[in-house]
């Protein structure tokens, strides 16, 4: 397989010398504070182009292509996941659902706002009942003449209380299962809409997460996005997502592995640095083969999406690997650098790592979409 890289190794360069050169304090801030990014940070990456790489120029992104967003993003997630968290939403986020299955006129107001640093838009889509069984779903959209009107609770949204709107997966008809599923799009300050407190998370720290309830929310009729019966196309896009969801913790295991190794070199222990006791090499050796590993699994999966969306057997399988490559790759760090005092950010990239496993769908869910595409049919969980 031939990976056309359309980034420059000026633009890739720009962006890592951005993110390393001036994020990695803002990083620490958001961390011991907890709070997202400021939205002068947002533009910021407007104005050096960091948001919708992928997006198409009619819309104000750069054009380019999937595996050359996910190289921006791995640079800002080396950071850590606060500070990428915004160029997440713009290349992978519900921003590219509404690209493929918005309105015309809804596209045209919100993707370039997206592009510009103006907006965020998170996608709602858990809730207490309905997790990994998405279909499970109750949160109503009724449609009543040339309105919609919402119901219900979403759970573990990031980005919730902070986006500026949301995508909202809903159940839009009587028709039971994922045939009765649909998506409508909601801006933050609609009346009806509130949010719950802030989750205080193992990790994540920065990036927003909250309950959203839904009290007779009312939209216009255009703000349908996916009706009835579009589920499948929903998760067509979330398997891009996937991928975003991949380079995240991607960047947590390929920053654990810099900082272990610029660690192993300068720590002195019997009069020589650590990284000359073989021990040392042979765990530098087991994070480097996982990062690369994941690396190209989610190249791969992005590749194989150009112009269109990436398969579930693909993104997946980049998903799985990347996920335990991270869990394994900053618990070693930690070990090598005896990184458990939160001084140095390897203990984050460890809890941040964990979280990668369960948001965008978990490690074992992930096991069965794979099966599932192998033997080319969905297993029903629920007999």
């Amino acid at each position: 397989m031939r990976i056309d890289f359309r980034l420059s190794e000026e633009q890739q360069a720009a962006a890592r010398e951005f993110a390393s050169g001036e994020m990695t304090a803002v990083a620490e801030e958001t961390e011991w504070e907890a709070r997202p990014l400021s939205r002068d940070w947002v533009k910021r990456y407007a104005e050096m182009g960091f948001l919708g790489v992928n997006i198409p120029t009619r819309y104000g992104g750069l054009g380019l292509g999937n595996v050359d967003a996910l190289l921006v993003l791995e640079e800002f997630a080396k950071i850590s996941s606060a500070v990428a968290f915004p160029i997440f939403e713009s290349v992978v986020g519900p921003v590219r659902a509404l690209e493929h299955f918005a309105d015309d006129a809804l596209k045209a107001r919100v993707i370039p706002a997206v592009c510009r640093g103006e907006m965020m838009v998170a996608v709602a889509m858990s809730e207490p009942d309905a997790g990994t069984a998405l279909t499970d779903l109750r949160t109503r959209a009724e449609v009543r003449g040339d309105r919609i009107v919402l119901n219900g609770t979403k759970r573990w949204c990031s980005g919730g209380g902070h986006s500026d709107a949301y995508l909202v997966y809903c159940r839009l008809s009587e028709t039971p299962g994922a045939k009765g599923i649909g998506a409508v799009y909601v801006e933050g300050d609609t009346p009806g809409l509130t949010f719950g407190e802030q989750e205080q998370l193992m990790g994540f720290r920065g990036v927003p997460e909250s309950d959203l309830y839904f009290d007779e929310v009312s939209v216009p009729a255009d703000h349908l996005v996916v009706p009835a019966g579009g589920f499948p196309k929903l998760m067509r896009a979330f398997d891009l997502e996937r991928c975003g969801s991949a380079t995240m913790a991607l960047g947590q295991a390929a920053a654990a592995l810099d900082d272990a190794l610029a660690w192993v070199q300068e720590r002195r222990q019997s009069g020589k640095p650590i990284v000359e006791f073989q021990a040392v090499q042979l765990k530098l050796a087991e994070m480097a083969i996982r990062v690369e590993g994941a690396r190209l699994l989610i190249y791969r999966a992005a590749q194989n999406a150009e112009g269109g969306l990436p398969s579930v057997l693909d993104s997946s399988i980049a998903k799985v690997v990347s996920n335990e490559a991270a869990r394994e790759v900053t618990g070693m760090g930690v070990q090598l650098m005896g990184g458990y005092s939160r001084e140095y950010p390897m203990e984050r990239r460890m809890r941040d790592a964990w979280g990668w496993g369960i948001a965008g769908g978990t490690i074992d869910i992930q096991k069965v979409n794979i099966a599932s595409a192998l033997v080319g049919r969905r297993f029903d969980q629920r007999r």
